[in-house]
């Protein structure tokens, strides 16, 4: 019997998100100011695992956060929705990771101060952990370089115990999207979950539905969310589609990490890839309703009525 249903590995950091910032930012000490701002949970990782907590699973975190009051807030803002934080590590030195989101008409530049990110590693997930969940995920891969070096080792080790394995690569900073890295991870990886921006980053190609197919003979199932354009499901000969919900966004944070719970807890709850698609696409939608990543998420119920 598993104690989880999921184990999310990863970033976990609050965000202060402002906006819509409609002209360009300038230097010298100008301001300027804008309708909304609001500080709350963020982090890719710690997005997705909450969003899967409202959607039913039991689910555990791994990663790291600081000594700090920024890291005493992660830990509640977790623990407020149902997800286990008993393997979130505290960092001694380095301080908690820090995010400004800087939003503007449906898109957003983000800023992170990395903290005890680059600190993070393999060793931070305790062994009886993997062995005790039924699925693992993982996010912000380039985020995190010492991690991100072990992580075939952790999802082999889930494996072995009949888990399945997701990653959420997110962006690279550097830009390079090292091959060398990731390419051992997508071989024990079950589904890889881009955008469209990383799919086409990952491998340069141009076309989406060429650049999912490219990944999903590199191993994984591949499932890309194209924000209003819906998502597509390739696994390395046939596509699958599904739509956004026609919503107009009050902000798009976290809407990808929601999408990713949405459609790991279908494939847990035991539907076929199209159906689990369909609410993924719902998922991601419905968490655009409000300020911040985790405010909107639907529950199952909702998820589940919006994708018919």
């Amino acid at each position: 019997m598993k104690t989880f249903d999921l184990l999310v590995i990863g970033d976990a950091n609050p965000d202060v998100v402002i906006g819509p910032v409609n002209q360009p930012l300038t230097f010298g000490q100008r301001e300027r100011l804008v309708p909304t701002g609001s500080l709350c949970l963020g982090g890719s990782a710690a997005i997705m695992a909450c969003g899967a907590a409202r959607l039913g699973l039991s689910v555990a975190f791994a990663g790291r956060i600081g000594d700090d009051p920024a890291g005493a807030f992660v830990r509640a803002a977790l623990e407020e929705r149902g997800v286990d934080t008993t393997a979130l590590v505290v960092d001694a030195i380095l301080p908690t990771p820090l995010t400004t989101v800087l939003t503007s008409a449906g898109d957003r530049a983000i800023l992170t101060a990395a903290g005890c990110l680059p600190a993070t590693t393999a060793y931070d997930v305790p062994a009886e952990l993997l062995r005790s969940v039924r699925h693992v995920h993982a996010a912000s891969f380039y985020l995190m370089p010492e991690l991100a070096s072990g992580l075939a080792g952790l999802f082999k080790e889930a494996r072995s115990n009949k888990a399945t394995t997701s990653l959420d690569t997110n962006d690279d900073p550097a830009d390079r999207w090292d091959r060398m890295v990731l390419d051992p991870v997508l071989r024990v990886t079950d589904i890889l979950l881009p955008n469209a921006a990383e799919a086409h980053a990952l491998t340069g190609h141009p076309v989406l539905a060429d650049a999912a197919g490219i990944l999903a003979r590199r191993g994984p199932l591949v499932v890309v969310k194209n924000g209003a354009d819906g998502a597509i499901a390739h696994d390395g000969s046939s596509v699958l589609r599904a739509e956004a919900l026609p919503i107009e966004p009050v902000d798009t944070v976290g809407a990808g990490d929601s999408f990713d719970a949405g459609f790991v807890t279908a494939v847990l709850r035991g539907l076929g890839r199209p159906q689990a698609l369909a609410i993924a696409a719902a998922c991601g939608s419905l968490s655009t309703r409000a300020a911040g990543g985790t405010a909107a998420q639907p529950d199952w119920d909702l998820a589940l009525e919006s994708a018919r």
